[in-house]
């Protein structure tokens, strides 16, 4: 799977192996565990408020040590950063396994919710001290290259692994299909972390030139499979190199820059609050499956990865700022679609149509924002997209419950589709 490079050091092709299997065994983590740990809890009986907490938890983690650990990794090794943080992260897959045949149905709800916000914290280290290695491992001349390969090898993975994992789960007695989901994600989880494990950093003499430009990597260690999205921070790797300068910088709000980060506050505010009700319409108005669900959510990564492959030729075509524009008001489309669900079909065609969407979205979102960037300013200006990312997470899933609490089911899914293209309509204004 590596190009005929002759200048390649077997260090980089090493490297280059340990990235493709560590992305291989992430996918099989977020097609299982992580693809069903919100349905579990909604069949669990989770009210969308606590479902909220899944999501409210780890943002919260984040807006408080995103900041301290990117100026704690700068200067310290970075492979050993990402190993250990990513044991003490994932080890908590491994002690979801029991936790549905030993505790209580509603104690059980709640030990999801704060084992997810306890591995936030080492998930938080692990996807800043990532970003920055990655950076360093994969020289500009490799990275379309090494990037491709990961979002394809997690396109196939995604898919074929989720389907298992619904299939599994539609025909095994509960919990205990619950719980080899669970181990299926937990052994994902543990390989991928010896991956990461056998990563080699390049000497200071060595080090890749430092281009400034997106990753686009879609399975960055650390990020949070969502429903309709990805929980992903993209430009982390800036937050470790600030050299002694302040990070938090809050008068950049007051320039043109200020609009731009309140539009993507307001579009990520709203991208989040259906979050929380996803789950509880799929599993008590249409009463799906979770093969069904599964299915679903293997469309969604399909017409994910089909799009994201296009995003040059689209950006070529309408230019980072058009791009946005377009993808943020179809975005709209999948709680819109979901509103008119009946059975499993629409459903199924919201989750393609939002996946293709949202492969176009990501990286739109990513590049329009580093073009707002000042070269000579990027860790400061990069912090503040994280703050507003993640406090659009928190009141994003906070301000779902209440949404739902004056509306049915029905009625929550067609407020947040207009919710959602009214933060289109603002990004389309501001950004």
């Amino acid at each position: 799977m590596l190009p005929p490079a002759s200048t390649a050091s077997p260090q980089l092709r090493s490297n280059t192996r340990h990235l493709l299997h560590d992305v291989a065994w992430y996918g099989v983590l977020a097609a299982s565990a992580m693809a069903f740990l919100s349905v579990y809890a909604t069949r669990q009986g989770a009210s969308a408020f606590q479902l909220a907490l899944l999501t409210a938890g780890p943002a919260v983690v984040n807006l408080l040590c995103s900041i301290p650990f990117g100026r704690w990794v700068e200067g310290r090794p970075l492979v050993q950063a990402v190993f250990r943080s990513s044991l003490l992260t994932r080890l908590a897959y491994l002690l979801l396994v029991p936790i549905p045949a030993l505790m209580p149905q509603e104690a059980q709800v709640w030990a999801v919710i704060a084992l997810t916000a306890l591995m936030s914290v080492p998930g938080t280290l692990m996807a800043i001290a990532f970003n920055a290695l990655f950076a360093d491992l994969v020289p500009p001349d490799w990275r379309a290259f090494v990037v491709g390969r990961r979002n394809a090898l997690l396109a196939v993975v995604l898919t074929a692994t989720v389907l298992v994992c619904g299939r599994l789960l539609d025909t095994q007695p509960f919990p205990a299909n619950y719980q080899w989901v669970f181990a299926i994600g937990a052994a994902g989880a543990m390989v991928s972390s010896y991956h990461l494990g056998g990563l080699k950093a390049p000497s200071d003499d060595l080090l890749p030139a430092r281009i400034g430009k997106p990753l686009l990597d879609l399975a960055g260690p650390g990020s949070l499979r969502l429903l309709d999205a990805d929980r992903s921070s993209p430009g982390l790797r800036f937050l470790t190199r600030a050299h002694g300068r302040r990070l938090l910088r809050l008068d950049l709000l007051r320039g043109p820059f200020g609009v731009f980060i309140l539009a993507y506050l307001a579009f990520y505010t709203f991208q989040y609050l259906p979050l929380p009700v996803f789950p509880i319409f799929w599993v008590r108005e249409l009463r799906l499956t979770d093969g069904a669900i599964g299915l679903g959510s293997a469309l969604f990564y399909v017409g994910m990865m089909a799009t994201s492959l296009a995003l040059r030729r689209a950006t070529g075509l309408l230019g980072h700022r058009r791009l946005v524009h377009v993808s943020s008001l179809l975005y709209a489309a999948y709680p819109f679609l979901t509103w008119q669900a009946q059975d499993a079909t629409l459903f199924w065609v919201a989750s393609a149509f939002g996946g293709a969407v949202w492969g176009l979205l990501n990286g739109a979102l990513v590049n329009r924002l580093m073009e707002r960037v000042p070269d000579d300013d990027r860790p400061a200006h990069m912090a503040i997209h994280n703050l507003a990312l993640n406090l659009g997470i928190l009141l994003g899933s906070l301000l779902g419950p209440s949404l739902a609490a004056g509306f049915d089911l029905r009625g929550t899914m067609l407020g947040a589709g207009i919710l959602r293209l009214l933060g289109g309509v603002i990004l389309v204004l501001g950004a």
